[in-house]
């Protein structure tokens, strides 16, 4: 396992820092920095900031943090990202806020410090584009969306 060096900035004194959980843990766990409790209702979307602001040195974009929901709010509550997956780029240094939309039947609602995403570190590679006349054929070809079964 190899090591990142993070800069981590509080926008806000009560701001949380990220944390692993578990040693074998591949992402962090992100905290609610709130001033009050927000009621996200079903169907409902809103960003929830976590008042840190990030450099993790690699302007260069070599590396991009990722957001993903936490699985048990979204498996218990029903809280998702709306983006699916938050990006943030090597160069961004404004506040991480997660968006979040609640899938569930009920109010979801979210409280400072609440752990509300995880963001894992990932190296990027950058693609070249080529405009080519024909890809190459494969055994697969242009099956998808279920080709193997379900």
């Amino acid at each position: 396992m190899s090591t990142l060096p993070v800069k981590i900035k509080k926008l806000r004194p009560d701001a949380r820092i990220p944390a692993y959980q578990t040693p074998g843990a591949a992402a962090c766990d992100l905290c609610a920095a709130l001033d009050e409790p927000v009621t996200v209702m079903p169907g409902a979307r809103t960003l929830i900031p976590t008042g840190l602001a990030l450099d993790f040195g690699a302007s260069d974009g070599s590396v991009v943090a990722l957001i993903f929901a936490r699985s048990g709010l979204a498996v218990k509550r029903g809280l998702a990202l709306s983006n699916g997956v938050g990006v943030i780029d090597a160069d961004y240094r404004g506040e991480i806020k997660v968006a979040v939309i609640n899938l569930g039947s009920e109010p979801v609602t979210i409280e400072y410090g609440d752990r509300i995403a995880q963001m894992a570190f990932l190296p990027v590679s950058r693609a070249v584009f080529a405009e080519v006349d024909e890809v190459s054929e494969t055994e697969r070809g242009d099956g998808g969306f279920g080709h193997t079964g379900v």
